[in-house]
């Protein structure tokens, strides 16, 4: 397929477009300063995208198969809430301007269900430089909820998915709806290179067409 990232030198991005490259895709790459990728590939076209330029996105997506979205203002941001609430429905706004159908935004672990009516990002000891982000993905997730044009999946990845937990591919994973994924240890963990395993076969093989899912092992 061709498929177009969005946010690709991020930590997320840049292995879904490492994924999408290893299984013989043709990539476009799109970031604010794509430079800082620090790789080529022979089927990889990285350009420079402003989410906040609707027009100038949907042209960069025209002619692509689908579109991933792995969009993070940046967990340092202090206007990440903000920023994600207006740049997310830009994207979704440009996938539509350039006739694409397929859309697979990452969105956060926060909006998963602990207990019935009881999300992650709402609880006590959840992580306060996270919290922004988390409610945005979130929030986000409900206006996704109401694209009946789009064919789009949202994925939350594991609870615990960070530099830490990641440098080892499986290839295996488990998947869920709206509560976390736990192994034995009760724990929610997933590699973020596992993660865009996920995400690659969604893309090939839909399963969450207007869903979310989230996986671990």
């Amino acid at each position: 397929m061709k498929v177009a990232v969005i946010g690709a030198t991020g930590f997320v991005g840049k292995a879904i477009l490492q994924e999408l490259l290893d299984r013989d895709h043709t990539v476009t790459g799109i970031a604010r300063h794509p430079e800082k990728l620090g790789f080529r590939h022979p089927e990889l076209v990285m350009k420079a995208g402003d989410v906040m330029n609707e027009d100038q996105i949907a042209g960069l997506l025209k002619g692509q198969d689908a579109v991933i979205s792995a969009y993070n203002p940046g967990w340092t941001n202090p206007n990440i809430y903000n920023d994600y609430m207006e740049g997310a429905p830009h994207i979704q706004a440009a996938v539509k301007k350039a006739g694409v159908k397929r859309l697979i935004v990452i969105g956060g672990a926060g909006s998963l269900e602990i207990a019935p009516g009881k999300q992650l990002v709402d609880q006590p000891d959840f992580p306060v430089q996270f919290k922004d982000g988390s409610a945005a993905a979130r929030d986000y997730l409900e206006i996704l909820k109401k694209d009946d044009d789009l064919e789009w999946t949202l994925f939350s990845p594991a609870i615990l998915m960070n530099p830490a937990t990641s440098g080892r591919r499986r290839g295996v994973y488990r998947t869920a709806l709206n509560q976390p994924v736990f192994d034995m240890d009760g724990k929610s963990v997933l590699s973020v290179e596992d993660l865009a395993v996920a995400v690659v076969d969604e893309l090939e093989k839909p399963q969450h067409i207007r869903q979310r899912f989230t996986a671990a092992y």
